[in-house]
């Protein structure tokens, strides 16, 4: 498939370039160009003046963000502009958010893989326009990808250790092994979200890059969304407004699982407790605001290799009955670039960790030159999940991260997934087609012990967290990206995702979900952005 470069020279600029006062009216305002909303405002912008205002800087360019090989650098890259921006959750892991047009599409891992009937048919949305809009996506970004050695391995592997059936290649999400597809084209290549604004009318819609969004403003006389204020990088205000002939006209939030509560909040829509005690003023008592957070946590084994193996993200997946998924990727590990992640990570100064500790491991049964190693990585993740927390303001300032509580393990049916879903990564171990990678003189013991000495969080580690499932799940717990809630459907949206007691106002994001979809949340985010806009569109055209 032949990809051209999105025609941005037309209709995206700095927000520096912006009008400092409202000079021009939009039908529709878009805050937050990530998976979601790159798709709905190249949608909206097919019947409608659609203003999309994104707070990071264009994907293209980056070397690190267009290449499969710069996906450690790009999380690792603590700049203040950055496409990463790092933040902890009080449970002590390290996570990321998207500050780049794209959004978590120019981060992530690439898998691309869609939500079960049975999620659609849940969220009530329309089956048909669903797949319509999951294939409109599917072809901007998506990919079959080349199944290499290591990821043909753990796929067979998966077979034999009892994930059954065989599923072959699909995007659906079926009970078995699968390949699933990547927005990486087999050259390696990362397509995001951005890709959508191909869609685009140029004529109909405007982008403004590095605005970051302050405030939602509302009418004086009743809560109706009229307009946005943002801020450019030299730090100067600006405001853009909605037309005021219709009642059409609407404000959407698609600022992501953080940013759309926090923006809310920062607008006066929340717990009204938390908002006076910020020094934000009450405009509608939201209790719900920020609550229903989630992240599905992840854990991993770290598989040694002799064999030398691909740099491969994620394309295998198994889905189990039990609540786990599955997954692996590969790369050549380079030791000096570990403890350089460390280094620069000063969060990662967790006394329980060692990084001397794993070359002791490896020099001890390899003998080898740790300059560098071909390493496999088999993760489990858990669906759902069940555990939930919540997200509060720090500062008024919505560069700032919010506090995040993610609650992991808290239910212990995730705790049990976990166990599970690490119990099946042993058994692929064992298997035959993993033989040839793993080294004999590693033990099961071995490699949850060099997993256990990783910097990769904050968390205590126990002493018996090598020999118990259950204490390796919660001390060695990490993300895999897929935290969503926070605005959700029912509590703090409706069904058609427009803000419960506010007008001219919808959230249409991660923050919407109450569960992760699928396998991988991206494919459904994408869809959804398009799917709304289809909808958003058709009501508009019936009045």
């Amino acid at each position: 498939m032949c990809m051209r470069a999105a025609p941005y020279s037309t209709f995206t600029k700095d927000a520096t370039q912006a009008p400092m006062a409202a000079k021009t009216s939009y039908d529709y305002i878009v805050v937050g160009g990530g998976t979601s909303g790159c798709a709905l405002a190249a949608t909206l912008s097919q019947g409608a003046k659609v203003l999309l205002l994104e707070r990071g800087d264009l994907p293209y360019g980056i070397p690190s963000v267009n290449t499969i090989n710069g996906f450690f650098e790009t999380l690792a890259n603590l700049g203040p502009t950055s496409a990463s921006q790092t933040f902890v959750s009080e449970d002590g892991v390290v996570n990321q958010r998207a500050r780049v047009l794209g959004g978590g599409s120019a981060l992530n891992a690439g898998f691309y893989t869609r939500a079960s009937g049975d999620f659609v048919s849940k969220a009530g949305w329309d089956s048909k326009l669903v797949k319509e809009s999951y294939e409109w996506v599917e072809k901007k970004v998506a990919f079959e990808p080349k199944v290499l050695a290591w990821q043909e391995a753990v796929k067979e592997g998966l077979l034999e250790a009892g994930v059954l059936p065989n599923n072959g290649f699909t995007y659906e999400h079926i009970y078995g092994t699968k390949v699933g597809g990547s927005i990486f084209d087999r050259n390696g290549k990362r397509h995001t979200a951005a890709n959508f604004l191909e869609y685009a009318d140029p004529s109909n819609i405007t982008i403004y890059l590095n605005a970051t969004v302050h405030q939602l403003l509302f009418k004086t006389n009743e809560l109706r969304a009229r307009g946005v204020l943002y801020e450019d990088v030299e730090g100067k205000k600006h405001v853009a407004v909605l037309n005021e002939g219709s009642l059409m006209n609407e404000v959407i939030v698609s600022a992501g699982t953080l940013g759309s509560p926090q923006l809310l909040m920062l607008s006066g829509i929340g717990p009204s407790k938390h908002l006076t005690d910020q020094g934000i003023k009450v405009l509608f008592d939201q209790p719900m605001v920020g609550q229903g957070l989630s992240d599905n946590p992840m854990n991993i084994l770290l598989v040694p290799s002799h064999q030398p193996v691909e740099m491969s993200l994620i394309e295998v997946v198994g889905i189990t009955r039990f609540g786990s998924f599955i997954e692996t990727a590969s790369s050549p590990i380079n030791f000096t670039l570990l403890q350089n992640l460390g280094s620069k990570f000063g969060i990662f100064a967790n006394p329980d960790t060692s990084l001397e500790k794993l070359k002791r491991i490896l020099q001890h049964h390899h003998k080898l030159d740790l300059s560098g190693h071909n390493t496999g990585l088999i993760l489990e993740k858990v669906t759902g999940p069940l555990s939930v927390g919540n997200l509060e303001l720090v500062t008024k300032n919505p560069n700032d991260n919010p506090k995040v509580r993610f609650n992991y393990f808290e239910d212990s049916r995730d705790l049990q997934a976990c166990v599970e879903g690490m119990e099946t990564i042993l058994k692929v171990l064992e298997t035959k087609p993993l033989s040839k990678f793993r080294d004999p003189l590693l033990s099961v013991h071995d490699l949850l012990e060099l997993v256990v000495a990783l910097p990769l969080n904050l968390r205590h580690r126990h002493v018996n967290a090598a020999f118990d499932l259950e204490q390796y799940c919660k001390d060695t717990v990490l993300t895999i990206w897929h935290y969503h809630g926070g605005c959700q459907v029912d509590r703090v949206v409706d069904r058609n995702y427009r803000v419960i007691g506010v007008g001219g106002l919808r959230v249409v994001d991660s923050s919407t979900l109450l569960y992760s979809p699928g396998t991988n949340p991206q494919a459904t985010m994408m869809m959804l952005g398009r799917y709304m806009g289809v909808k958003m569109l058709g009501e508009r055209l019936k009045k």
